[in-house]
């Protein structure tokens, strides 16, 4: 399916040309129909020769309803533009072909309706045409005189559409979904029902959407969906669809409110753009009407050079980098220009000289496009942000970004983290010797890391070690400070005899509390067991080419005699081997040594 919307100024006959081609009047208001004045956007649909469906979108050509002919053209990929043989190009000609300018239309067919009144005229209205349109996507598409009421033109008109059409790039139809609404409506017995075009993605039953609109956000439920009137079991891009929805009311949807992939989309109130076409932003700044998809959203523009400004939009849109928009000047019905988006989040601008600087940036032709702005601005993004934002994340390096597993990182950022934790370390194991290190959270609030999951790679980069929950400098042996001394002098005493453990007054007059003993047992210098028994790391071992000398099934005493120790250190250690799996308790008093645990 492909979706057409008509252009052209008003009473050139483009209702009558849809109507003649479908066989469905497009006019659904009586009053239309009784002034015979398209004021409101209408719908019909047919099938050309070679088997494509394509639903017309039939716009207003008055300039008191433009903003509703810009809620027609805009989402459509695809446009007939209609220029009469009898009057030629006029007025709002101009404003639907800047129209198609903002928008970058580049597919579409030109049609000189009503040839049975001036055939003559028809080679001067194709000179105006190419004339007018020589600045658009349209400068070449290609132009078919006919007439709707002799009939004369359509059938060529239908095959030259065809050959337009085969030509429209597909949009992905498993890519997020932008629903522009342009109708909301309640049916008796299905509730309510909302009409627009599907430009990218696929909607099916049941699947859950965010509505966005002017009153927030919320999420909703598709109970159908509907293409020219029948149910469908999905519907895919780029068509024009129906969908019943389970919520809420259709009093509450709006033209211009949105259906939205949830997660997926950046919800903007203040966009950077570039001017495409028209004035330069100088000559628009102030209050304007931003029109894009079927919205019309009122908003303040601040030019920081004639190609360059910033949008702040009364209320946050679904936008993305590359979306094109036109401008009209609030209170007017001409159309300013075009812009488009250039960043979905921008910096705040609070110095002197900011607005110049970012236009500098702005302006900077970066070869990898956006995403080493993006990610130089923030030091590091995740890769569905990147695209929420609609960057497009290439798929080879790019100079100065690093990537690690869903993480794009700016290098000199990464340098600079590292260098910072570094000194963080540092600066806490000098005044605190015996200090475990930093905790994960204190190590990332230190650098100001955007997320702690980060954190692994800049410990990396930074040649330092997570002990557990924290981040050190090391993972050998280091000095205890005042406390090196008295674990020195434990050590000797167990390497004399390695299963005499101090006892507790011992430990207390050689200054060695829980956080000395904690240190020691970090930096592997000591083993702490149940009870406050510490023993040399390697005791474990030493006991076991002991205890596998015994009788299979041995008692406690009979360990306890073999390590030549006392009951207070034999049983926290034998439970220690236990945990370990290098010996089994069989029942209170007896144990045996598990020979694959002694073999590992």
């Amino acid at each position: 399916m492909y979706v057409v919307a008509t252009a052209g100024h008003v009473d050139h006959g483009k209702s009558t040309l849809v109507r003649a081609i479908t066989g469905i009047e497009p006019d659904r208001w009586d009053e239309e129909k009784r002034r015979g004045l398209t004021i409101d956007l209408g719908f019909a649909w047919t099938t050309t020769p070679s088997g494509n469906e394509v639903s017309f979108v039939d716009v207003p050509g008055h300039e008191r309803f433009l903003g509703n002919m810009l809620a027609g053209i805009g989402p459509a990929p695809v446009v007939c533009f209609v220029v009469a043989a009898d009057e030629g190009w006029r007025q709002q000609s101009d404003d639907h072909r800047d129209a198609v300018r903002a928008l970058g239309i580049e597919h579409g067919v030109v049609v000189i309706s009503r040839i049975d009144l001036a055939p003559d005229r028809v080679p001067e209205v194709v000179t105006q045409i190419r004339r007018e349109l020589s600045d658009t996507g349209l400068r070449d598409a290609p132009i078919v005189p006919v007439s709707a009421v002799t009939g004369e033109g359509l059938d060529q008109l239908l095959a030259t559409l065809d050959r337009v059409l085969v030509t429209v790039p597909k949009p992905p139809a498993d890519s997020r979904i932008r629903f522009w609404i342009d109708r909301a409506f309640t049916i008796k017995g299905a509730g309510t029902v909302v009409t627009g075009t599907l430009s990218a993605g696929t909607v099916r039953p049941d699947d859950r959407l965010v509505l966005a609109g002017s009153h927030g956000a919320q999420e909703v439920t598709v109970r159908g969906v509907q293409e020219h009137g029948a149910v469908v079991p999905s519907a895919g891009p780029a068509n024009r669809v129906a969908l019943n929805l389970r919520s809420p009311g259709a009093d509450q949807i709006h033209r211009g409110d949105v259906l939205l992939t949830r997660g997926d989309w950046q919800l903007a109130d203040v966009v950077d753009v570039r001017r495409t076409s028209g004035v330069p932003c100088h000559d628009a700044a102030g209050e304007v009407i931003v029109h894009i998809g079927t919205a019309a959203v009122r908003a303040h523009l601040r030019p920081f050079d004639e190609d360059t400004a910033r949008l702040t939009l009364v209320r946050a849109l679904p936008l993305t980098i590359g979306d094109r928009m036109i401008l009209r000047n609030n209170g007017s019905q001409r159309i300013a220009g075009g812009v488009q988006v250039l960043d979905v989040d921008p910096p705040a601008l609070r110095r002197r000289g900011d607005g110049r600087r970012r236009a500098a940036a702005l302006a900077a032709d970066d070869p990898a496009g956006p995403i080493r702005a993006e990610v130089a601005r923030r030091g590091a993004m995740r890769v569905a942000d990147l695209r929420r934002l609609g960057v497009i994340v290439p798929d080879h390096p790019v100079d100065g970004l690093r990537t690690d597993a869903d993480w794009w990182i700016d290098e000199r950022r990464l340098h600079e983290w590292a260098a910072g934790l570094r000194a963080a370390v540092e600066d806490d194991r000098a005044r605190n010797p015996l200090s475990s290190g930093l905790s994960h959270k204190a190590a990332a609030d230190a650098i100001a890391l955007p997320d702690v999951v980060l954190l692994g790679v800049v410990v990396r980069e930074a040649e330092l070690a997570v002990h557990g929950p924290s981040v050190t400098t090391s993972q050998a042996s280091e000095d205890l400070g005042p406390a090196e001394a008295a674990v020195s002098e434990v050590e000797r005493r167990l390497q004399e005899a390695p299963f005499a453990a101090p006892e507790a007054d011992e430990l207390t007059e050689l200054g060695l509390g829980r956080r000395e003993l904690a240190a020691a047992e970090r930096t592997g210098r000591l083993l702490r067991l149940a009870d406050g028994v510490v023993l040399l790391p390697t005791a474990p071992a030493q006991a076991m080419r002991e205890l596998v000398k015994l009788p299979r099934v041995f008692t406690t005493s009979e360990a306890r005699g073999a390590l030549r120790t006392t009951r207070r250190v034999a049983i926290p250690l034998l439970e220690h081997l236990d945990a370990r799996g290098w010996t089994r308790r069989i029942d209170a008093g007896h144990r045996t040594v598990v020979r694959a645990g002694v073999d590992g």
